[in-house]
């Protein structure tokens, strides 16, 4: 069974300047329906969000008082359920009770994405049970059973169509869990992996392949796709990283996204300042087809 149509999707957080779920400062209505009605505009028919907290609700108020033409896949982020000392990042190992804290946390967390799910069942056309939650370098992990009793869980208590959202190799050992889901939702990355605008999209193409021809029966679509346009050379080659060549990758990807037929979900929106450090070149911070202030990047207005 096919779940998607083809149309434009994008990953939506719409924190601005001084806001951020670090602090608990949200969006008001009023911004996140500027934020949409520029989606809108725009011709982006989904979005993804990636928590059932305030944010989302609002989210979905706004798409459902302004009858906005868009519909949200939403899910879950889960927090970790074990110190993973692969993680090169992670410096803090947790106790057992803080560990089971964040179990009994994530168990909310899809109680309320059920709650949501019901509360909006036109809005919301998929539920989603993590976000890289297994990768070996990942700080929030949990295990392959835990997020098979999530599906098991959503599947209990809502309507919508189930879905994992994880990188491209990580699926190759999800077989259990992919059963149970009915989406794979795929994370495929070039820049971060070293790769060349040149041959970024042949990358996304053997991605989509190879998880295709691993599960045959299940739809696969792209739920993370992006190009950064600002880096500070610590992570990525930062002559690669520029508004025009994200151009050239996107365009390149839609079109062959349209032509095959396959869902994709561009990462992201808007700039999002809070992410990461105090370097403001942080690539974390640059991944928006708009500016944080909203505006749409320059290489984008030329086209």
């Amino acid at each position: 069974m096919k779940y998607w149509k083809n149309d434009k999707g994008i990953c939506y957080s719409g924190f601005r300047e001084g806001q951020s779920p670090r602090t608990g400062i949200c969006p008001s209505y009023a911004e996140v329906e500027e934020d949409l009605r520029i989606l809108v505009a725009d011709g982006y028919k989904y979005i993804r969000m990636y928590e059932p907290n305030a944010h989302a609700r609002t989210a979905l108020r706004v798409i459902r008082d302004n009858k906005l033409p868009l519909r949200m896949m939403l899910g879950i982020d889960p927090k970790r359920e074990f110190n993973n000392i692969g993680c090169p990042w992670l410096k803090e190992s947790l106790n057992a009770a803080r560990l089971q804290k964040n179990a009994a946390a994530n168990d909310r967390a899809i109680r309320n994405l059920i709650t949501l799910a019901n509360e909006y069942p036109d809005e919301i056309m998929c539920v989603s049970v993590g976000n890289e939650n297994r990768p070996g370098w990942g700080a929030d992990l949990v295990t392959a059973d835990r997020l098979i009793e999530f599906a098991t869980a959503l599947r209990a208590g809502c309507k919508q169509p189930i879905t994992y959202n994880e990188g491209t190799s990580e699926w190759l050992q999800l077989e259990d869990l992919v059963e149970k889901i009915d989406i794979i939702s795929i994370h495929s990355y070039p820049l971060w992996n070293g790769i060349s605008s040149d041959k970024a999209l042949a990358a996304n193409q053997e991605d989509y392949r190879m998880i295709k021809a691993r599960y045959p029966e299940k739809e696969v679509i792209f739920t993370e796709c992006g190009w950064a346009t600002m880096s500070n050379g610590k992570s990525m080659d930062s002559t690669q990283a520029n508004e025009e060549t994200q151009v050239q990758y996107l365009t390149s990807l839609w079109e062959w996204a349209e032509a095959e037929d396959i869902g994709v979900f561009v990462f992201e929106a808007f700039d999002e300042p809070w992410k990461g450090g105090d370097d403001e070149n942080e690539p974390e911070k640059h991944w928006g087809i708009y500016n944080v202030n909203r505006t749409k990047k320059s290489a984008w207005v030329r086209e």
